[in-house]
């Protein structure tokens, strides 16, 4: 009852179209669900997401759980989770997407999942990493390892998306670096993130874990830019 009267006065509002939300609903509603552009990278091994790190980095497996366009769903959804302080919306996708993770048999030998880490500066202004959450749903939804020490930004940077391509892309390779002991070598990491854009991020960020002998990469995101 109590909950009831909050709601009255604060109703919860969907996190992709701002509509009420029902009292079965939770952060997206069903119709965002039902409308937001699904990738299905899941089904296909040799997606556009994995095709895009061809000759680039040695991947394992990439998929991201729906396709990014501006003035969409899903931009509504990435922006409300990275600026506006709404980590659930990271935890519920990473709920949803796990369930499709696990028909994967490639990330059945995953050791820990590594988020895209923040510059501790840009981690102090946001005052958390918008993966964070996402992260640490998969891990539990999967059983899995989660392990936000291992990669480091050595690096402060601006915000990626007023960056054109070129912006993007300088210095990368030199913005992330890893710490690692023995019990590191030989694992099989996946590498989280919000969005896939250019891949360079991502890129550069497999680019450090591969430092580690032994090392294999998957790389699975919330979203992925289409153009």
């Amino acid at each position: 009852m109590f909950e009831s009267i909050i709601n009255l006065f604060f109703p919860k509002v969907c996190s992709g179209c701002s509509s009420f939300l029902l009292s079965n609903e939770n952060v997206i509603c069903t119709v965002c669900r039902h409308d937001i552009p699904l990738t299905n990278h899941h089904l296909n091994p040799e997606n556009d997401a994995f095709k895009k790190f061809y000759g680039r980095i040695p991947v394992m497996h990439t998929s991201a759980l729906f396709y990014f366009h501006k003035k969409g769903i899903a931009q509504e959804l990435i922006h409300n989770l990275k600026y506006k302080g709404h980590e659930e919306i990271g935890a519920i996708l990473g709920e949803w997407y796990a369930e499709d993770l696990k028909t994967i048999d490639l990330l059945q030998s995953v050791d820990e999942i590594i988020p895209v880490p923040l510059h501790r500066r840009k981690l102090k202004e946001r005052g958390y990493n918008q993966v964070t959450a996402f992260g640490k749903a998969l891990s539990s939804s999967l059983n899995i390892d989660y392990n936000d020490s291992i990669l480091v930004r050595n690096v402060y940077s601006k915000t990626q998306s007023k960056k054109n391509l070129l912006g993007r892309t300088e210095g990368i390779e030199s913005t992330f670096d890893v710490s690692f002991t023995e019990k590191d070598h030989n694992k099989h990491f996946l590498l989280i993130d919000d969005v896939i854009t250019t891949g360079s991020t991502l890129e550069a960020c497999s680019r450090a874990l591969l430092k580690i002998p032994g090392a294999k990469i998957s790389i699975v995101c919330m979203a992925m830019a289409q153009s």
